[in-house]
């Protein structure tokens, strides 16, 4: 019986089908969602059947049944998109499909003749953040041309740009700028190096979509966008030092699947012990760092969200010598230049020390409108948390930090991009942050920075236009407003002594304050006007040309304000200045390069003037309770930045290539012709590489680095020895010698099935283990830099 019932539904079947009208046909077009253009040579795929379309993107499919069907829409370069339709109901279509992925627009000098606009930007990649997987973010960016670092010891690396730093210089990490108290020279940046993907350098301050007063330049981290297809797929590198007899590890992890959603997680651990100077050990540098990253969302091409969380805790050493008990001997410490305190090696972290954690959210939302554009907003949201440590009269006392600082800071970002036309792009957006800072009361020390909140309002617009094929020009226009609104105490002495009762009288709020102070409600409002002009010209087909005018001002940030006290971890007393105002930045900057499969180089002169530039000097010393320090004052000038990067590159032979570098920046202060502090003294940079692709990527190369004296500086001081009972020379601002290091790097790569590798690197800094001092290490009054290093890598991709 039951053989009969399914020979008769199989009949009824046949029936059915040969009854069924098979005749309809689809038809429409394939265009680009983006800007409304036909894409030529597009395939529609279904039933074993494909159709490409014409050169006006036009399709027509005949011989359909009236059920429905599923289509797979591909184009090169685009992301494939399943369309199901039901024939009954439907005979014409046009599909749409994103030919300009959501994508960092990834700028790599070596790789490419064009920029995205006239700033002079540069590129370091995923093989060379691997190589500094153990380092610093600092340490890293020193491959580009034009950026050096201030250095306080080996693990607080500061990156400057081509001459400026600190609050000069933005960091955005995932899209987000970095608020981590930039304004310390021993505050590093809180991020993790391994979280990037690549990470791309713009010299001034002509990317006004980030903000407006990036003087120094903008650092854009950014990962990978995770792919539209199921996949699954990560990286893991373990490397070692010994010089501080430690290692990291790290490793990420992607799942992505085919209808836009993704995960992806990372973590880091780094911990490493003293680091030794070739003569001896650098007591209390050990370091212990932490850190962990995880985002999903959805990424279509049409719109996407993402969620976006990070955490990053460092715990260092602060070296021990740099903490001195009275003026003398820290007139004798720096006069000759030894250190004071020399221990055997450990991984202890002991006083002076600082325990930072960063937390870092973030929720973004992206949409794509039909030939006009993409908007996308963004709601961040930051908590820095900085203790510093120093060493105090009990075991008790200790063990309670002598700053403790608490910032809140919280975004809204919003953009929409213009980009349908083929000949220019239109970008406007807008800016909103609430920020507080909490400086906790219960160290039982004077508090360097109080309390205050702040408050940010910005916008901006950008554009670029094609005059022809080889010609772009580009502009731009932001108007930011900053308030600072604080409660901080001043000692009634200090208040006296810096004039304030003449000029800030109406800002005190209670004078009957216990300990001889007063409190004080100062409220500075700043409006900042900047912009920029520009233009990329590119002629006979490998010289490329760029000129660009930034504007900039930038607000004074806390610490230039309210600075009154002992910065522990920096060892020296900073006092700030309520009469200082914003600074003001004209920069014009050229380059010419020329690009060959053989031979290439790069020219990029910049000039900077700087009306009301804010620099921190030392003044004198000053006796505590806690020892004798330096004395380091704020105070603004008008200045003059005149510098130039240069590189060259060389194909020698199939294997062998080499890479030059020089860099130069001199920085004056225009009224009386002073140099400036902390200004990089010039340098070269040569590298010869062999490759051998056939001996499982073989590759080598041998760095020179050779570093003048800065002969540029400003005037010591005087101080007064107690034990001479007379006034004597400090030499506090006088540079260490010109030195030279050489460095060796080699690696190969191995396969490991289809889809995995193993890559194996080998790296010696230092290879003749050279005593010296660099000019821009804040620790070089008290010790040496490090000595020879080496370094073991093993990246396992799967």
């Amino acid at each position: 019986m039951k053989r009969h019932t399914w020979l008769l539904v199989f009949l009824l079947g046949i029936n059915l089908l040969s009854g069924q009208d098979c005749s309809q046909i689809l038809s429409g077009r394939v265009i680009d969602f983006h800007d409304g253009v036909p894409l030529e040579g597009a395939t529609i795929t279904f039933d074993n059947r494909t159709i490409m379309t014409d050169n006006k993107g036009s399709y027509s499919i005949d011989g359909l049944c009236r059920i429905s069907y599923a289509f797979t829409i591909s184009h090169k370069d685009c992301n494939s998109q399943v369309v199901t339709l039901d024939l009954a109901k439907i005979s014409s279509k046009d599909f749409y499909l994103e030919h300009h992925l959501n994508e960092l627009e990834e700028v790599n000098v070596n790789e490419s003749k064009t920029k995205t606009s006239s700033s002079q930007e540069e590129t370091i990649d995923k093989n060379i953040i691997e190589r500094y997987s153990n380092a610093s973010l600092g340490d890293a960016l020193k491959e580009i041309t034009g950026v050096s670092s201030l250095n306080t010891g080996s693990t607080i690396v500061k990156p400057i740009i081509q001459g400026l730093n600190g609050s000069r210089v933005l960091i955005m990490n995932n899209g987000v700028r970095m608020q981590d108290m930039e304004w310390g020279d021993e505050h590093a940046p809180n991020v993790d190096i391994n979280v990037a993907n690549n990470i791309t350098v713009v010299k001034g301050a002509s990317a006004l979509k980030y903000g407006g007063d990036a003087i120094g330049g903008v650092i854009i981290m950014e990962s990978n966008k995770a792919p539209a297809k199921d996949t699954l797929f990560g990286k893991t590198v373990l490397s070692g030092g010994t010089n501080g007899r430690g290692g990291s590890l790290t490793s990420k992890l992607t799942k992505a699947y085919e209808s836009g959603m993704f995960l992806k997680v990372q973590g880091t651990l780094k911990r490493f012990g003293d680091v030794e100077a070739p003569d001896y050990v650098l007591s209390n540098t050990a370091i212990f760092e932490k850190g962990f990253s995880a985002s999903f969302g959805v990424n279509k091409f049409t719109h996407g969200w993402d969620v976006f969380y990070s955490f990053y805790a460092n715990e260092l050493g602060v070296l021990a010598s740099s903490h001195i008990g009275n003026v003398d001997r820290l007139i004798a410490s720096i006069n000759s230049g030894e250190p004071d305190i020399i221990r055997d090696f450990t991984y202890d972290i002991e006083n002076p020390k600082q325990e930072v954690t960063h937390h870092l959210g973030k929720i973004k939302y992206f949409k794509r409108f039909e030939q006009l554009g993409k908007w996308t907003t963004q709601y961040d949201f930051q908590l820095n948390n900085r203790l510093e440590f120093d060493i105090r009269r009990t075991e008790e006392r200790n063990k309670i930090p002598s700053i403790d600082l608490e910032l809140t800071t919280h975004s809204i970002t919003s953009d929409f991009e213009f980009d349908s036309s083929e000949k220019y792009k239109f970008t406007a957006g807008a800016l909103f942050r609430y920020q507080e800072n909490f400086a906790n009361p219960l160290t039982g020390v004077r508090r360097l920075i109080p309390d205050y909140k702040k408050y940010d309002a910005g916008a901006f617009l950008t554009v670029a236009y094609d005059l022809k094929e080889d010609l772009i020009v580009d502009a731009g226009i932001r108007y930011d407003f900053n308030q600072i609104d604080a409660q901080k105490f001043y000692l009634i002495s200090r208040w006296e002594e810096r004039n304030y009762d003449q000029d800030f009288s109406d800002i005190v709020i209670d004078r009957n304050v216990a300990g001889s102070q007063f409190l004080t409600n100062p409220v500075f409002d700043y409006h900042n006007v900047s912009g920029t002009a520009g233009i990329q010209y590119i002629f006979n087909d490998d010289y490329e040309f760029r000129f660009n005018y930034a504007l900039s001002q930038r607000a004074p940030n806390p610490s230039e304000l309210f600075s009154d006290g002992l910065h522990h971890s920096a060892a020296r007393i900073e006092l700030g200045d309520l009469r200082i105002d914003q600074e003001t930045s004209h920069k014009i900057s050229l380059s010419l390069k020329d690009s060959h499969e053989k031979w290439g180089w790069e020219v990029a002169p910049y000039a900077n003037f700087i009306q009301d530039y804010i620099l921190l000097e030392p003044v004198g010393t000053e006796l505590t309770i806690r020892g004798a320090f330096p004395v380091w004052q704020y105070r603004q000038t008008n200045v003059r930045l005149l510098g130039v990067d240069a590189r060259a590159y060389a194909n020698w032979h199939t294997n062998w290539i080499t890479d030059h570098k020089f860099s130069l920046v001199k920085g004056q202060e225009t009224d009386d012709k002073q140099a400036l502090i902390n200004m990089p003294a010039p340098n070269f940079n040569n590298k010869i590489t062999f490759t051998k692709t056939e001996w499982y990527d073989f590759t080598a190369s041998l760095e020179s680095q050779y570093h003048f004296r800065q002969n540029e500086f400003p005037p010591n001081i005087t101080v007064f020895s107690p034990d001479s009972g007379q006034d004597v020379l400090l030499e506090i601002n006088t540079p260490p010698s010109a030195y030279h290091l050489l460095n060796f790097n080699t690696g190969m790569k191995f396969k490991m099935g289809d889809k995995s590798s193993l890559n194996l690197g080998f790296t010696i800094n230092n290879l003749a283990n050279t005593t010296y001092r660099n000019y821009l290490n804040r620790q070089r009054y008290y010790a040496d830099d490090l000595g020879r290093n080496f370094l073991l890598r093993i990246s396992i991709n799967y």
